[in-house]
């Protein structure tokens, strides 16, 4: 494989599972070095040692919980010191289903720290670096629902939204300091969250999760739902060389699904 990454160093968040560990696995074989993040050392162990090690990468990890926004800026803050990163991809498991008009405030305040408090923390840390060697790369692993709010999704709906308007800040902000910020839009995609969604749908329903599924590829132009590895491909092509003059885009991998331009 060609090793379009040689010489990057990229930081991956939520890398033990779903589309973060797909990101990882291809940013390792195009000959990025990965430092891995996620909450679960005994998960991080097992995935850091499963990354490709062809190029002579010296692979590192992380373990922290996102939501813990001190410790987060601690944790990464010790580990630029010693291993500047070129390439942060912001990845973070969705909030829970329900209708926006009956979640708690709670519920909201989780999510935000979640993904935006914990992205601004990372992007506060790691941007002076990257503006410094006038070089970096910035993607965000959001959501189709940007473009389009979802059904039962209210909460992740309304966090979303607020992480690719201030993606699109951060990519005008940035790009003089060739930093470009873009978000990679999923759609349906073979994940434990997705999983989860589908049992939501079949328990309302009351409808097998075949069923449910089979609903959900119904509204998928090619019948079928996307796999971690292609969601990852969109991410690598925006890191590499031949996407360094795309900034501040929503790019939908989603199968077609999203109905709007």
């Amino acid at each position: 494989m060609e090793q379009k990454l040689s010489g990057q160093h990229a930081l991956v968040c939520g890398s033990t599972q779903g589309i973060g560990r797909a990101v990882a696995m291809a940013f390792a074989h195009q000959g990025a070095t990965v430092t891995l993040l996620a909450r679960d050392p005994v998960a991080l162990q097992r995935t850091l040692a499963e990354l490709y090690r062809g190029h002579g990468q010296q692979h590192q990890l992380l373990a922290v919980d996102m939501s813990a926004t001190q410790a987060l800026a601690d944790a990464v803050g010790q580990h630029l010191s010693q291993h500047p990163i070129d390439i942060l991809v912001n990845n973070t498991g969705g909030p829970p289903p329900g209708p926006a008009h009956e979640a708690d405030l709670a519920a909201f305040e989780a999510a935000f720290r979640l993904h935006l408090l914990s992205y601004q923390t990372l992007v506060r840390a790691i941007v002076p670096g990257m503006k410094a060697r006038h070089h970096g790369r910035i993607i965000n692993v959001i959501s189709t629902s940007v473009k389009q709010p979802l059904p039962n999704l209210g909460v992740s709906n309304t966090i979303r939204g607020a992480v690719a308007n201030w993606s699109k800040t951060l990519a005008t902000e940035l790009g003089p300091f060739n930093i470009t910020v873009n978000n990679v839009l999923p759609g349906a995609t073979s994940t434990e969250r997705l999983a989860a969604i589908i049992r939501n749908k079949a328990a309302k329903s009351g409808v097998s999760e075949e069923a449910a599924a089979q609903d959900m590829m119904n509204e998928i132009p090619l019948r079928r739902f996307a796999r971690p590895e292609e969601i990852a491909a969109a991410v690598t092509f925006l890191s590499g060389p031949d996407g360094a003059y795309i900034n501040g885009i929503n790019l939908p991998v989603d199968g077609g699904r999203t109905a709007c331009l």
